[in-house]
């Protein structure tokens, strides 16, 4: 199977990928536009993405250049702080990073957040990267409104482990990247994105 093309999703050029996607067709008394502002309002609430699917055994903080947790819309360069179930890795005090690299609000009908792995931002003059993936990998969170309906949406591109933050941390990397392609990471995803469009939890 071949990555989907999708507007503003890096090219794969190698190591795993994903594609996870729910859509939500509206019903009859239902208002496509209302339903989206909903969409919208969950989309950026980062800090409460676990609520949204009580399955997920990931958890998501929205934090600033300093790593402290912040309760606002995200932006262009903060970060997010990933607490996965497992053993953390050292270097980034036992969650792994990644940051906002490109929010894409260029459309009504449209939203786009990317990231990729990133140092934990209390160390900012360290060199390695704090996340089980390379800092080639991206995940591009998207939503969307059709004519009659809605799509939440993510894309994992390029996805290798992170084989340069020693010994320990690469094993442990390696074991979950290798999970990753064995598709457990996309459970969760879809558990992510099919939560986001529940409206009823």
């Amino acid at each position: 199977m071949k990555p989907k093309n999708i507007p503003g999703v890096p090219q794969q050029l190698g190591g795993g990928f994903h594609d996870s996607e729910s859509v939500r067709n509206m019903k009859p008394d239902e208002d496509v536009d209302v339903q989206f502002h909903l969409l919208k309002e969950r989309f950026f609430a980062v800090n409460y993405w676990k609520n949204f699917c009580p399955g997920s055994t990931a958890d998501f903080k929205l934090c600033n250049y300093k790593g402290e947790i912040i309760e606002r819309l995200p932006q262009k360069g903060d970060y997010v702080r990933i607490d996965i179930p497992g053993p953390g890795g050292t270097v980034g005090r036992s969650y792994d990073w990644v940051v906002i690299d490109w929010i894409d609000f260029g459309s009504d009908n449209r939203i786009l957040i990317q990231c990729s792995p990133s140092k934990d931002p209390k160390f900012p003059d360290s060199k390695k990267i704090a996340h089980f993936f390379s800092d080639k990998s991206t995940s591009t969170f998207v939503i969307a409104k059709g004519a009659d309906c809605i799509l939440a949406g993510v894309y994992g591109r390029n996805e290798s482990p992170n084989l340069n933050s020693g010994f320990v941390n690469c094993i442990r990397n390696l074991i979950i990247a290798v999970g990753a392609s064995l598709g457990f990471s996309k459970i969760q995803w879809k558990c992510f994105v099919e939560g986001m469009l529940d409206f009823e939890k």
